[in-house]
């Protein structure tokens, strides 16, 4: 039985699942996600780490969480200036309260992954690997991994030749060779080693 089975079981509801997409790139937002599935949802048996899923799998996935009756999604994104104004931990831990505060419930307890959490006004609980062993964290970490991969595909249009559909500013070599060739551009998170 997972944390968030146990909490329910207890009469703890609704219970909201928080994870990111973002913090290691060079470029672009860290975008946070909060989902509430509501206890015996089938998508609960479904949803998986969004790492261990393929694009295609995940974008099924995600048109499901975001449309499915029983399911409420909030999404926030704290843009590479923010970043680089109050730093990555401080920059994601705002877009994950920013999210939470987007729902449509107000949660009982919010289940965060990683080791680190917000400041809720509700109970908040950091769940190392959180995106594999809770469902909600699951879903949660679908949908900030395709909002983030979206929005680097428009990226790409926007400032072509640096390959933010291909890499979603990662730092690989192809990112680092074209910062090399075009320099920086707006999105680029200039505090981050390899940028600047």
């Amino acid at each position: 039985m997972s944390l968030e089975e146990d909490l329910i079981s207890r009469g703890e509801w609704p219970v909201c699942g928080v994870d990111e997409a973002g913090r290691g790139p060079l470029a672009g937002p860290v975008v946070a996600a909060a989902v509430i599935l509501e206890p015996g949802h089938s998508l609960r048996l479904r949803v998986r780490d969004s790492k261990q899923l393929s694009p295609a799998r995940r974008e099924k996935l995600f048109e499901e969480i975001v449309s499915s009756r029983g399911v409420f999604v909030g999404v926030s994104m704290a843009d590479a200036r923010c970043i680089d104004s109050i730093n990555i931990l401080k920059a994601t831990l705002q877009a994950m309260r920013e999210a939470v505060f987007k729902l449509e419930l107000v949660p009982a307890t919010a289940l965060v992954d990683g080791n680190a959490a917000p400041d809720l006004p509700c109970r908040c609980i950091p769940v190392v690997r959180g995106d594999r062993l809770e469902p909600s964290i699951s879903a949660a970490s679908i949908v900030a991994k395709v909002t983030r991969d979206r929005y680097m595909d428009g990226m790409d249009a926007l400032y072509p030749g640096y390959g933010f559909a291909a890499h979603k500013g990662y730092p690989t070599r192809a990112h680092y060779e074209a910062i090399r060739s075009l320099g920086i551009c707006p999105i680029h998170r200039r505090t981050f080693r390899g940028v600047c």
